[in-house]
């Protein structure tokens, strides 16, 4: 999409055109676009649940390696046990680690127990409840076709088939198939390292105390928390005041990382002065402001200065909901393009409004709201009657965002929308 221009009066009285609003997902893409994949490093499979693959899993063994018992029972030739009861004289034991050595002959058996090796000239295994075994023989009842109860050599896997594809977040049962497969360690997807720097006089670590004119600062502690979650390294530059030099001399500090978020300071106020320390830094603005709610003082470009090389900035807004509903929308993308994995945009589900919602203006809005379940199974959303963004309180509560689409009309009860369930965003 591109930008759009809209007419405003300029200092003459005359019409002049200025850059309209970018749309969300044009902001998105700007972002993504400009974001490396990152490199490739190995990890022990004890380190490797949560981190993404970055190479194919390949089977170096088979899975089982031989064929192998199902139950415990007795091994047999089905042609021994083709008409029942028939009674067999046992020659040996096979055991999970300890198999049988020799050859199943005409009117023998090997007492078997799960997992273990299946006896050469073995083609059925009868299950110990459907025979009776009195010293070295055994009386069979009841025995299923050739081939029962065992596991052929390579049926969970064989050598060499891609057990684990690239690209994937790895969990517990990955780490399990991948140590199946004969591999002590991974390759995945470096964090990316994300350095965050809150902003603004008003700001106070959390655990010291908070005056009257105070606040503490939550965005620092809640989006590093949540670049963990997501599979990134935080950094945390702390809290800078309103002043551009402290503001770039924080800056400084995060050489070395891959994306810098701030948050504060970005909008248009005398008070706000991250763009003017991010300009001593040499940064170059791919875009300043877009067409949400909240959120609209979203930017985005690099830094030039040597010391810091190209370095990508993101700067969000200072208010909690508008700083987490941008890390939602933006910084996660973006650090799962970093990583890697496919599907970047965030997930959207249909629900039915459970309350009305009054006509939408040029913004996309992103409406905090109650989930539940009706009857039928189907998703219903309630608008909390309070949207400020800076309630934090009432973001935690909710479930889900609403997405109401600029210039959307008047929403009745009932009407669908489009919302983002919490429950798939990885934690936040």
């Amino acid at each position: 999409m591109n930008v759009r221009t809209q007419d405003v009066q300029g200092p003459s009285g005359r019409a002049k055109a200025k850059p309209a609003l970018l749309a969300v997902e044009d902001a998105r893409a700007r972002i993504l676009a400009a974001l490396p994949v990152m490199p490739t490093e190995t990890v022990k499979l004890s380190d490797a649940v949560g981190r993404v693959l970055a190479e194919d899993v390949v089977a170096a063994v088979s899975h089982p390696p031989a064929p192998v018992s199902a139950m415990d029972g007795y091994a047999c030739r089905s042609a021994d046990v083709a008409s029942v009861p028939a009674r067999l004289r046992r020659i040996g034991v096979s055991k999970a680690g300890s198999r049988f050595a020799g050859q199943l002959l005409a009117g023998t058996y090997v007492r078997i127990f799960t997992g273990a090796a299946v006896p050469d000239g073995a083609d059925v295994i009868v299950l110990q409840e459907d025979a009776s075994e009195a010293g070295d023989q055994v009386e069979i009842a009841e025995a299923p076709k050739a081939g029962r109860h065992i596991r052929a050599t390579g049926s969970d896997f064989a050598a060499g088939e891609i057990c684990v594809a690239k690209g994937r977040t790895l969990t517990a049962r990955d780490v399990a198939v991948a140590a199946a497969c004969g591999h002590d360690r991974v390759a995945v997807r470096r964090k990316p390292r994300i350095a965050i720097l809150s902003t603004g006089d008003e700001l106070v670590e959390v655990g010291r105390a908070c005056g009257p004119d105070n606040i503490h600062a939550s965005n620092g502690v809640a989006l590093a928390a949540a670049v963990a979650l997501w599979g990134g390294e935080p950094i945390e530059l702390g809290i800078a005041p309103d002043q551009i030099d402290d503001i770039a001399a924080a800056l400084d500090r995060a050489a070395g990382a891959d994306l810098v978020v701030t948050t504060g300071g970005a909008s248009v106020g005398d008070h706000d002065l991250v763009q003017a320390a991010l300009q001593t830094r040499g940064f170059v603005t791919a875009f300043w402001k877009i067409a949400m709610r909240p959120g609209k003082p979203l930017m985005f470009g690099r830094l030039s200065a040597r010391r810091l090389g190209a370095m990508p900035v993101l700067t969000m807004p200072g208010n909690p909901v508008s700083a987490q509903v941008c890390a939602l929308l933006f910084l996660r993308p973006a650090m799962r393009a970093m990583l890697g994995l496919a599907e970047t945009e965030p997930r959207f589900v249909r629900a039915r409004l459970a309350s009305p919602m009054p006509e939408n203006d040029r913004r996309e809005d992103y409406v905090r709201a109650q989930l539940a379940t009706d009857a039928s199974g189907g998703l219903v959303a309630k608008p909390y009657p309070r949207q400020d963004s800076s309630m934090g309180l009432v973001l935690a509560q909710a479930d889900g965002l609403i997405r109401r689409a600029p210039l959307a009309p008047p929403a009745r009860d009932g009407d669908e929308v489009d919302v983002i369930h919490f429950d798939a965003c990885g934690g936040f």
